[in-house]
């Protein structure tokens, strides 16, 4: 990578010696190193934010905490403020809800969905399509919510333990 070869001269004279022999560059070349970690940096960091999921919802604050996660990647459908249904990113009608997640249940071993829904949905809103998630064949429905909402107990809300 950076090895090189340094002859043994005595000087600039012409002449050379017949019993010289080259010697190993015992420094390293750390330019190529340096290089390729500051394309990885770069990459890293175009790529981090582009992992997040894409749809911007004011999801609800609750004090419930965390539900476990799967083996598999976590199914969201996500109902937007607007009232609009998207499946994982991927903005769906609704009179194509119940197809679309009949054929993700064929293909998956858990029955477990994630719903985000924006808080300024109405209850019926969010009724309906949980209803439309039970018939596509998840009934294992679990709705996503901010933490620090109010607590119904009395007892200040400490944040996710």
């Amino acid at each position: 990578m950076g090895a090189g070869v340094l002859k043994k001269d005595g000087g600039g004279g012409s002449r050379r010696r017949r019993h010289s022999r080259a010697q190993p560059m015992a420094e390293i070349n750390v330019t190529p190193f340096v290089d390729v970690m500051l394309v990885l940096l770069i990459i890293f960091m175009v790529a981090a934010p582009l992992m997040t999921v894409g749809i911007p919802v004011e999801l609800p604050k609750t004090e419930a905490t965390a539900l476990p996660t799967d083996e598999e990647e976590p199914l969201t459908v996500t109902i937007a403020d607007d009232g609009s249904v998207s499946i994982q990113n991927t903005p769906t009608p609704e009179e194509e809800l119940v197809g679309k997640l009949r054929a993700i249940a064929a293909e998956r071993s858990s029955d477990r969905i994630y719903l985000r829904a924006d808080g300024k949905n109405a209850w019926d809103r969010v009724a309906q399509i949980m209803g439309a998630l039970n018939a596509g064949g998840f009934g294992n429905i679990g709705l996503v919510t901010d933490v620090g909402g109010p607590s119904l107990d009395g007892e200040p809300v400490t944040g996710a333990e």
